[in-house]
């Protein structure tokens, strides 16, 4: 250990992830129940602290990892968190992100080893500290960034209709949107696959099977296409 910094104070830096996913038609957010102090048995979000010789977005997806069983998942970091008394055990600062998960991907045996939940958006509640401030400020975030960019498309599975995805982005803004208008939007945006395999569980009919091309939307992105729905 170098002999630098000894006259400044020694602070701890966490990171607090906000793990989204999408599910029965609205945005689900998951909460653990504390195992430890403190408030140990409160409601709170994913976390943990930056190591030592750890990378900060390493530890994020270390965190994101421990809690879903997923690895490479999309992340973005909120903001910065450091009010002198937001955290009553320690002089915390907390590097926020958030993480877009497709739940079909998600171990549920987690969901027991680590006392947690997923929780529609609506029904969250109290948590802990400044938790409720990350998310309120996690979901502003991804409105913004869900108008110009489809990175809604990491919250769904590999195949999807184009009634779960309006689906999806009415539930990212909280208010219904005109379906003519909303088809119309993604056609120009020229960035999905029709499939030739249709969804028949919800009428006879069916609705036809769709996938995002990535690498035709990071080709449009670098040419500087700015996409809007």
């Amino acid at each position: 250990m170098t002999q630098f910094y000894l006259q400044e104070d020694k602070l701890y830096v966490s990171v607090d992830c906000i793990i989204l996913g999408f599910r029965d038609n609205d945005i689900h957010v998951l909460i653990i129940n504390r195992k430890y102090e403190p408030l140990k048995g409160e409601r709170s979000l994913m976390g943990g602290f930056v190591r030592e010789k750890e990378n900060l977005n390493d530890t994020v997806a270390r965190v994101v990892s421990e809690y879903t069983g997923i690895d490479n998942v999309y992340m973005e970091q909120v903001g910065a968190y450091g009010d002198v008394k937001r955290d009553i055990g320690e002089r915390v600062i907390s590097i926020v992100y958030y993480a877009l998960i497709d739940l079909q991907l998600f171990d549920e045996r987690l969901e027991k080893r680590h006392n947690a939940e997923w929780v529609n958006i609506n029904d969250v509640g109290k948590l802990i500290l400044d938790h409720n401030l990350f998310l309120h400020d996690t979901l502003e975030l991804l409105r913004r960034r869900t108008a110009t960019r489809p990175i809604g498309f990491n919250l769904l599975p590999e195949k999807f209709t184009l009634p779960q995805l309006q689906s999806l982005y009415e539930a990212i803004y909280q208010r219904p949107l005109d379906k003519r208008n909303f088809r119309k939007k993604v056609a120009e945006m020229d960035i999905l696959e029709k499939l030739d395999e249709k969804d028949k569980s919800s009428s006879k009919r069916g609705a036809y099977y769709y996938r995002f091309i990535k690498e035709k939307y990071d080709r449009l992105l670098k040419e500087g296409f700015y996409f809007s729905l």
